[in-house]
């Protein structure tokens, strides 16, 4: 394969070089910015190399893209500062992030998740979301797809989202129905399943809680989610001085959908482990809704819908509910020093509600 060199030029234009080779690609999806810090970050976009097709008898043929991810990772970035980028010879492949703050300046992200269906209503959600302004980072609590093992599913996902990515940066979580691909790591440059980061003066924890796909044996899967546990407290522990702790999981630990109550039991398990260590809020998706809710000082928010098919709020958990509704949303939390604001924004624009976390 032939390599593409790659540079970095000026202070506020970042270029990726590419070959005459790659001229030849098809980009599928970005590009976006993953693993963004205060001094580094990385730009990706995918490439369609070709595509599989493949037929058995008396049933209709399916075609699958050959996908490829190009990347280049920049190093000696400013913190708080805003980049733009291009790819000389693919107009398309340009954009702009910005870097993480590393005091107390204010910033302000957004959550969403469950995109992974119902594809005009998940643009409708991101045109939504863009009219209220481009976030410093996304936030995506999971199931970014129907089956994250099938390669013409990205594209679609990209397409829908690329004005949006091309922004900012992103963060995903793992959904059930990423089914643990090999696409998310090589896609978002996620050496683990799990990590953290940190932006300004807040510590961002996100974690897999999709543990039936996490390994093939009962028993690897309880080592993964002692090794993940250990991690998580280990993480909390030694960010005790940020001024604020979230945590990210696909699972709630909480929900008014009656007929999943009691699924997530190793997400309720954390809820100690959350209090002992301060947490201010958890962010969630799996539930196709609106869901708010305060325990023991923490505020637990769910915001699954995206896309995916509506579920209904029938039994929410009686002494800690505090907003439960069946509509599509995103929700956006700004922070400014000790200040949290949280606004959940349905998919017509109307706010669903407002809460600030002390």
């Amino acid at each position: 394969m032939t390599r593409c060199p790659r540079s970095l030029r000026g202070s506020l234009i970042i270029a990726a070089s590419v070959c005459s080779a790659f001229a030849q690609q098809q980009v599928v999806g970005g590009p976006f910015v993953v693993n963004d810090g205060a001094r580094s970050a990385t730009i990706a976009w995918i490439v369609r190399d070709s595509e599989v097709t493949v037929q058995s008898a008396g049933s209709a043929a399916k075609t699958s893209p050959v996908l490829r991810v190009e990347k280049t990772t920049l190093t000696g970035l400013e913190p708080n500062k805003r980049y733009d980028y291009s790819v000389p010879g693919h107009a398309d492949l340009k954009g702009s992030f910005k870097t993480a703050p590393t005091g107390k300046e204010p910033y302000t992200f957004v959550v969403y998740g469950d995109t992974r269906t119902r594809h005009d209503v998940h643009r409708r959600v991101i045109g939504e979301l863009m009219k209220h302004g481009i976030p410093d980072f996304i936030i995506h609590t999971g199931d970014l797809v129907a089956d994250g093992n099938d390669s013409s599913l990205w594209p679609i996902f990209f397409d829908i989202e690329k004005d949006l990515l091309s922004q900012t940066a992103f963060f995903p979580s793992l959904g059930n129905h990423e089914r643990n691909t090999r696409y998310f790591g090589e896609i978002f440059q996620a050496e683990a399943p799990y990590y953290s980061f940190d932006w300004g003066n807040s510590h961002f924890i996100v974690l897999n809680s999709d543990i039936p796909n996490s390994a093939p044996s009962a028993r690897m899967r309880d080592l993964f989610w002692a090794e993940q546990t250990k991690w998580l407290e280990d993480d909390l522990a030694s960010h005790q001085k940020a001024d604020h702790r979230f945590v990210i999981a696909h699972h709630p630990p909480f929900t008014a959908v009656f007929r999943r109550q009691g699924e997530n039991e190793h997400m309720a398990a954390l809820i100690p482990m959350l209090e002992k260590y301060h947490v201010s809020a958890g962010l969630f998706g799996h539930d196709h809704n609106y869901q708010h809710y305060v325990n023991n000082g923490i505020h637990y928010i769910g915001t699954g819908g995206g896309g995916a098919p509506l579920y209904d709020v029938d039994k929410p958990p009686a002494g800690i509910t505090r907003k439960v509704v069946s509509v599509e949303n995103f929700v956006t939390i700004s922070v400014n020093g000790k200040s949290v604001h949280v606004r959940a924004t349905a998919i017509d624009g109307q706010t669903i509600e407002e809460f600030d976390i002390p």
